[in-house]
């Protein structure tokens, strides 16, 4: 049975199916976003997107949180990304906007970093693999520990809620040692100058920009040095790297000291993730 996903991010939306035999996506749409538009109109938003799609046995959505994904409201706070939406029960606006069209009451949400876990446990670099992790770095950095392909949230061996970002870092937020703002912040901090983007730091980096390479560096050796511990702790023998960071993994691999590579495929892990999960969940 395929599977119509959308994945949402702040300035994005992409509408895809996915063929579960041989895990291959078919992008119907990909569309920019208002995300900080009212309410309404970031819903209506999303639904003619889900349009695109063939929507009769149900719809899987990878978005980020913080989000009741178990009951599909919104909590988006200064987040600089759908504060509109605060309180908001998604899944019952989406489906009174699609009505008809949307042949099964089936609305099915998931974070996106554990979708990009698991659609890398699916069908990328950590395929198969009996315990594994993957890190989301972009605005924010975003983590799912997996065992046997499913996500652990509970218990000593991960983070609260197996989130990352939820922990501290010499006394301070993670995200504000590993981040894009972190990396972009270092990176003034030791040159004087402003990059627009960490895009830009790592191209400086590959001409022979020493500077540029050690903000890089030091970013993610703080990365390993807070990741290290749960690695052991839940018996990761793989780590796989996502978001927009990933194209950097050439700079940066060596500050991370454990089995680890980035993905292959930036463009569609959340979205097989998702359709996975959703075979698992609404058979």
């Amino acid at each position: 049975m395929d599977v119509a996903v959308l994945e949402i991010g702040g300035s994005h939306v992409t509408a895809a199916v996915v063929t579960p035999e041989t895990w291959d996506v078919t992008e119907v749409d990909r569309a920019e976003l208002e995300s900080q538009a009212a309410a309404q109109q970031v819903v209506t938003q999303l639904a003619d997107a889900a349009r695109k799609l063939p929507l009769a046995n149900g719809l899987a959505i990878a978005l980020p949180g913080p989000f009741d994904f178990a009951t599909g409201v919104a909590w988006y706070r200064n987040q600089g990304k759908f504060d509109q939406l605060y309180g908001v029960d998604l899944g019952a606006a989406l489906g009174n906007e699609l009505g008809n069209e949307l042949g099964t009451d089936r609305l099915m949400f998931m974070n996106d970093a554990e979708a990009f876990a698991v659609g890398e446990w699916t069908a990328g670099e950590v395929r198969g693999v009996e315990r594994c992790v993957g890190v989301t770095i972009g605005t924010g950095i975003g983590t799912a520990f997996l065992a046997d392909g499913r996500v652990v949230r509970d218990g000593g061996t991960v983070p609260p809620g197996g989130e990352l970002y939820k922990t501290t870092y010499a006394g301070k937020p993670l995200e504000d040692a590993i981040s894009a703002r972190a990396i972009l912040r270092r990176y003034a901090e030791s040159t004087g100058r402003t990059a627009p983007g960490v895009k830009e730091i790592a191209d400086q980096a590959r001409v022979g920009d020493a500077t540029a390479h050690q903000v890089l560096i030091a970013c993610f050796t703080d990365l390993a040095t807070a990741l290290a511990p749960w690695l052991e702790r839940f018996g990761v023998t793989h780590t796989v790297l996502g978001g927009s960071i990933a194209g950097a993994f050439d700079l940066i691999h060596s500050s991370l000291p454990f089995p680890v590579s980035a993905t292959k495929d930036t463009e569609h892990s959340a979205l097989i993730g998702a359709a996975a999960h959703y075979l698992r969940t609404c058979p």
